[in-house]
């Protein structure tokens, strides 16, 4: 996973309340295991709406989305904040999160902000933000500062860039040793 330090771009604008994973990411795309081509799938039904938010000739390339409360709400998918990563969002700014799509966009470096409703709000208007993750605050291009908070730990897993694997994989030499002084319980030569 990449650091993810300081993300500036347009913003587009779903405020809606209560997105469910399966609105995101539609069951009948879930049948790949790989992380990319999702992209193209997110919002599949709402996006033949003409009507719909995202199609929005603005919101073209927006790289923050700014989402109404419990975003992500429903099943645990992860395909959601995969199809959200690679439709080319970094960054998610809402009230609120539904709890397991929060986690898994944590684990793949889609930076999830939780905002009181009023100041998200405040910055529906905006063409632009730039979410500053070391310094944990939203500035405008009016020089606007908002800050957010976000738990400690995940805050610095997403500046080093470190999923679960690689948080394992800093502990690899102890993980080597503790394996070099303990004989596996059965033979593997056959397997």
């Amino acid at each position: 996973m990449k650091p993810v330090r300081r993300i500036t771009g347009r913003v587009a604008v779903l405020d809606r309340p209560d997105v469910d994973t399966d609105q995101i990411m539609p069951k009948q795309f879930l049948l790949r295991i790989a992380r990319t081509g999702y992209g193209e799938f997110v919002f599949w039904d709402w996006r033949k709406d003409p009507d719909f938010e995202l199609n929005r000739p603005e919101y073209a390339g927006a790289k923050i989305l700014i989402a109404g409360r419990n975003f992500g709400c429903g099943s645990s998918r992860e395909h959601a904040p995969w199809g959200l990563q690679d439709y080319g969002f970094e960054a998610i700014v809402a009230p609120s999160f539904g709890d397991i799509f929060f986690q898994n966009s944590l684990k793949i470096g889609l930076l999830p902000v939780r905002l009181d409703a009023e100041i998200a709000a405040s910055l529906h208007a905006e063409p632009e933000l730039t979410v500053d993750l070391e310094r944990s605050v939203i500035e405008t291009p009016s020089g606007r500062s908002v800050a957010f908070e976000m738990d400690e730990f995940q805050r610095s897993c997403l500046l080093e860039g470190l999923d679960e694997i690689g948080l394992t994989l800093e502990n690899e030499q102890e993980i080597g040793a503790y394996e070099g002084a303990h004989a596996a319980p059965i033979s593997t030569a056959a397997l």
